[in-house]
């Protein structure tokens, strides 16, 4: 955000004022300055996902897609072997925005993701977050996940978040 001040150009008779003050001064103050992160910040984490990873998340919520339980099921797909859950990935994408960057007390607004392509499981991912803008509270930043073996994108998106005063925190 700039902030301009204007000062007046014509003085009353009798009154001089240095030429730094006549006419318009900006100057640049960022709404981030007041959080520990600043725009173009990173945070990530690494992780290898098991077999037991996706057995735990498919007996969580339910989802039991043979596509990421059943490796013969999988290769009828056109997959290699099983693929780990999308919605897992992008739960290493939350703990990432909230224990590192911004942090505890970070509310997920929205999201936006895609997943180009597959992560196997027993695949290494690192799951990585930037911050793109800082405006009253709410945060806006990119998400990706990469598969280290391949090097794809497994998952990419954007994220809004809302951070409430009462979690701010400083850097130390």
């Amino acid at each position: 955000m700039v902030l301009c001040y204007h000062f007046p150009m014509r003085l009353a008779p009798g009154i001089r004022i240095s030429n730094f003050l006549v006419g318009r001064f900006c100057t640049s103050v960022t709404e981030s300055s007041k959080y520990w992160f600043k725009v173009g910040d990173t945070a990530e984490v690494t992780r290898q996902i098991t077999s037991e990873d996706i057995r735990n998340f498919a007996n969580l919520t339910g989802d039991n897609n043979p596509v990421h339980l059943d490796e013969n099921y999988a290769k009828t797909k056109k997959f290699e072997r099983c693929i780990v859950h999308g919605v897992l990935l992008n739960g290493l994408v939350s703990a990432v925005i909230g224990t590192k960057l911004p942090g505890p007390g970070t509310l997920v607004v929205s999201q936006d993701v895609k997943f180009p392509a597959p992560l196997y499981v027993w695949e290494s991912v690192k799951a990585k977050v930037e911050v793109k803008s800082v405006r009253k509270g709410i945060v806006h930043m990119s998400a990706v996940c990469i598969a280290q073996e391949s090097e794809k994108v497994v998952l990419s998106g954007n994220v809004k978040l809302y951070i409430p005063k009462d979690s701010l925190r400083s850097s130390s």
